[in-house]
């Protein structure tokens, strides 16, 4: 069974699909990254579906939920209020939460407010405090050429991240550490580009990768993973901006998790190595739901 439609939530309304097989398991939420991006690219989840109800969502603001000018909606605690206003429009009294990117940060501040009913989280390629992704991208920047690393350093002291010359140079960046696949599948190649919102990103973020000048500039939840405490699962990949060093420390400070590298894989191991990706998240979530 496939059904999609709109969910009204503070600012708007969300656009949201689910996937469900008839499975008896407990139904996954996904959480996909950014700020600002869209579901699109994480399609591929819905072969969970098999075992349980898979729910997808484009947050506000991109994809194709409502797209509202009120720029003062663009802080984390008003995407937590969306997320729990997902959870009752859909009914997902128990769940498990599955974030990729942005979606980890999001998950994490979510799921510290407390709510009940979440089984489990994944954090997929995690960012869990802004000062730390900043301090890996910087290091990741040293094993580039040193001419990517020389535009990318000025295109941002002279505020030039539109520049043609910048793109390119993240091109670079991102064949390392984003999408080391040599061609991207067809399917995702078609994603149309109205998806992504860009305001979104530069006021929560900042106008790239490297630095962080947006509302998330302070965010650091390193100390609070210690109260997270139902079962967690922190994967990256092993060339991926979201360093395996990183990740497996934010592992080290949650009393309940597991740590697992997807060796091949960069920042989109669900993209890059989507066999073993749809493996590793569907067997973790199929021993909570039989504990």
């Amino acid at each position: 069974m496939y059904k999609e439609g709109l969910i009204e939530v503070t600012g708007g309304r969300v656009w949201y699909q689910k996937f469900d097989r008839n499975g008896k398991g407990t139904p996954l939420v996904v959480l996909h990254g950014g700020p600002g991006s869209s579901c699109f690219s994480l399609q591929g989840l819905k072969e969970l579906s098999k075992d349980r109800p898979v729910i997808l969502y484009d947050q506000l603001g991109c994809g194709r939920s409502d797209r509202p000018t009120d720029k003062s909606l663009w802080r984390i605690e008003r995407f937590v209020e969306e997320l729990a206003q997902v959870r009752t429009a859909l009914n997902l009294d128990e769940v498990h939460i599955l974030g990729h990117s942005w979606g980890t940060t999001l998950a994490a501040a979510y799921t510290l407010t407390q709510p009940v009913g979440i089984k489990s989280i994944i954090f997929s390629s995690p960012c869990l405090s802004a000062p730390l992704w900043e301090q890996d991208q910087k290091r990741n920047l040293k094993e580039l050429p040193t001419e990517v690393q020389d535009t990318i350093k000025r295109c941002e002291e002279n505020g030039t991240t539109d520049s043609e010359e910048f793109e390119a140079a993240i091109e670079v960046f991102c064949k390392h550490f984003v999408n080391r696949l040599e061609k991207k599948p067809e399917w995702l190649e078609k994603r149309p580009k109205e998806y992504w919102n860009s305001e979104v990103y530069n006021i929560m973020w900042g106008p790239s990768e490297f630095t962080v000048l947006g509302n998330l500039k302070e965010f650091d939840c390193t100390p609070q993973l210690k109260d997270i405490t139902c079962p967690t699962l922190y994967t990256c990949g092993r060339f991926d901006e979201a360093t395996p060093e990183t990740t497996e420390y934010y592992s080290s400070l949650s009393p309940n998790s597991k740590f697992f590298v997807f060796e091949k894989s960069a920042h989109m191991a669900y993209i890059e190595e989507p066999e073993e990706y749809l493996s590793v998240m569907g067997e973790f979530l199929k021993i909570i739901d039989c504990q």
